[in-house]
């Protein structure tokens, strides 16, 4: 294992490790189990295998950007990392990012991998958005990450996964300015309406006009716009009281979104 990491590598398949050895695949799966249990070698998944380097034994494995591309190599599925491990990427820093997400179209479940944690989202088009996804470089290589305008996208589609309304348009304060609205314009119809209705909301609200704009040019061809909430998993009863009707977006905002200073 010290040869591969010499070499610039970090990952090996079980096949590889078979054929370079000469042994029984029996006889590797003790040998990897032994190296496992002195935390020396990674199994993130199966056939696929990580060397622990000596300072990140405490770690209990290297960071996911080490070995994330050869893993969905492995795995032979499109992806791109993704939401908020993406935007702290392109600057974003007001938000700790506790996954490391990635977006692929394979329902993958989450992975432990020592004290990182790889989270999947699911996109079954991801082909569709395959042009807004671009080359990171890394300590070992390279990573495909998302750009600015699919993060912030994604941020409202993967709602869920992206935090609080909150820590969404804290995020989205930080991407701002690296907005670019033309490519938010052909990034649009990968999206639903809801998307980019809450999307455009709020990019009013933290004073980007610019590339709000784009996108209610591209709603106008919608129009009419049924309402949505802000916050859908916040919806409450019919009773209560909306903060704001805005008819710019038809967006139902129960309360504001507090930005982290």
């Amino acid at each position: 294992m010290t040869g591969l990491l010499s070499a610039g590598r970090a990952v090996f398949t079980r096949d590889e490790a078979i054929a370079a050895l000469g042994v029984t695949a029996r006889g590797f799966l003790k040998a990897a189990e032994r190296q496992q249990q002195r935390h020396a070698l990674l199994n993130p998944r199966r056939g696929f295998y990580v060397v622990v380097p000596p300072q990140f034994l405490s770690w209990g494995g290297p960071p996911p950007t080490w070995y994330i591309d050869d893993l969905m190599r492995h795995e032979g599925h499109p992806y791109y990392v993704g939401l908020l491990k993406a935007a702290e990427l392109h600057g974003a820093t007001h938000q700790a990012v506790m996954a490391f997400q990635v977006v692929t179209r394979k329902r993958i479940p989450k992975i432990r991998a020592g004290r990182s944690i790889i989270s999947f989202v699911y996109r079954k088009d991801i082909a569709r958005v395959a042009a807004a996804v671009i080359d990171h470089k890394t300590d070992t290589g390279r990573m495909k990450i998302s750009s600015p305008e699919l993060t912030a996208f994604d941020l409202l589609r993967y709602a869920r996964s992206a935090g609080t309304i909150d820590s969404i348009a804290t995020v989205l304060s930080d991407l701002g300015p690296k907005l670019r609205p033309e490519l938010l314009a052909k990034l649009a119809p990968a999206f639903e309406r809801t998307v980019i209705q809450r999307l455009g909301y709020l990019l009013d609200y933290i004073k980007q006009p610019k590339a709000a704009a784009v996108l209610h040019n591209h709603l106008q061809k919608s129009k009419p716009l049924p309402w949505v909430e802000l916050e859908p998993h916040r919806r409450t009863k019919k009773s209560s009281q909306s903060l704001e009707r805005n008819e710019r977006w038809n967006v139902t905002v129960r309360r504001k979104p507090e930005l982290d200073e």
